[in-house]
C-alpha cells in the first residue's frame, strides 16, 4: 500500500433541499491502493459522501480532490471522474436497467465513446473478474440478489476505475454470497484497485480493511489503521459502535494469561494459531 492520497474531502458540507444536512464539514483522505471501511449509523452521511466522490453531488462548501486536483464539474470533467471512480449502490435494482447482463455491463464503456471491439473486451474482462461470464446473456431480472450485485460491480469495472466505492455491498447476502463477493473484492485489490466500502459490521471492517473511517452527523470523526482499532475504544463508543468480538475475546484470554499481551490477531484463525502456540510453550 502506498501513502499518496487518491481521494480527499476537505471540509465538505452539503445540505439537501428539505433542510437535512448530508455532510457537515467532512474531511477524509483515501490512500492509493488501500482498502477502506466507512462505518456509521444510518443517516450518518455515508451515501452522501459516496455521491460526492463520484460527482453525483457537488459540495456547497469545501472541496473534493481526486488525484490531487479539485473535481471538475463540467460535463467532460465528470465523465473523466466517473471513468476513474466507480460507485456501486446498495440496491442493485437501482443500478441495473438493461435487458441482459452483457448489455448492462456494456453501458458504461459505450458512454465513454469506445469502439465496439474495446467495449467487448472490457465487458468480457469485467464479467470474468466477478465470475459472471457464464451469465452474460441471461436476463437481468432472472438473477439472484447476489448475482445482481456482482453484475453491478462488473458494470463499474468495465469503466476500468482506479477507485471502487461500494455502498453496503454485503447487505442482503447470505454467508456463501458474502464469501464470494469478498473473494471478488480481494482479487480487485490485488490488481491495484483502491477500495472504499460502507459497512455496519465492525468485525468485518477490523478483519478486512487497511484503514477505518468513522462518520457521524456528516463528519468523519476518526480515521485510523485497522490494526490499531483496539486503541480507539473511545472513538468507537462516541460513534455508538461496539469493539469487535475478536478483540474482546483476545482481551479475556490475555487477562487469563492464555495469550501474551503483545499478540493482537485480526482473524479467528490467527487467534487459534496463537492459542495453539501458547499451549505448546506452556507444555
Amino acid at each position: 500500500m502506498t501513502t499518496d492520497v487518491l481521494l480527499e474531502f476537505a471540509d465538505v458540507a452539503f445540505r439537501y433541499p428539505d433542510g437535512n444536512a448530508g455532510l457537515a464539514g467532512c474531511s477524509l483522505t483515501i490512500a492509493r491502493g488501500s482498502r477502506n471501511a466507512l462505518i456509521g449509523a444510518n443517516g450518518a452521511g455515508k451515501t452522501t459522501l459516496f455521491q460526492h466522490a463520484n460527482g453525483l453531488l457537488k459540495p456547497q462548501q469545501g472541496v473534493v480532490r481526486y488525484a490531487g486536483q479539485p473535481v471538475d464539474y463540467s460535463r467532460a470533467g465528470l465523465r473523466a471522474l466517473r471513468s476513474e471512480v466507480g460507485l456501486v449502490f446498495q440496491n442493485p435494482d437501482q443500478q441495473l436497467f438493461s435487458a441482459s447482463v452483457r448489455e448492462d455491463v456494456s453501458f458504461g464503456p459505450l458512454n465513454l465513446g469506445l469502439d465496439m471491439a474495446t467495449v467487448r473486451e472490457r465487458v468480457e474482462q469485467a464479467l470474468q473478474a466477478v465470475s459472471m461470464a457464464p451469465f452474460a446473456d441471461r436476463p437481468v431480472h432472472n438473477l439472484s440478489f447476489g448475482q445482481k450485485k456482482r453484475v453491478c460491480i462488473a458494470g463499474v469495472l468495465a469503466m476500468q476505475p482506479r477507485l471502487l466505492i461500494l455502498d453496503e455491498p454485503m447487505a442482503g447476502l447470505d454467508h456463501a454470497m458474502r464469501a464470494e463477493l469478498l473473494a471478488v473484492l480481494d482479487g480487485l485489490h490485488a490488481q491495484g484497485i483502491t477500495l472504499l466500502l460502507a459497512t455496519h459490521d465492525i468485525d468485518f471492517a477490523y478483519r478486512w480493511a487497511d484503514r477505518i473511517h468513522l462518520i457521524a452527523g456528516g463528519r468523519c470523526t476518526a480515521a485510523f489503521d485497522a490494526a490499531a482499532l483496539p486503541e480507539h475504544a473511545e472513538a468507537l463508543a462516541a460513534a455508538r459502535l461496539p469493539m469487535p468480538g475478536l478483540v474482546e475475546l483476545h482481551r479475556l484470554l490475555v487477562a487469563r494469561k492464555l495469550l501474551p499481551t503483545d499478540s493482537q490477531p485480526r482473524a479467528m484463525g490467527e487467534l487459534i494459531s496463537q492459542l495453539n502456540a501458547s499451549e505448546k510453550d506452556f507444555q
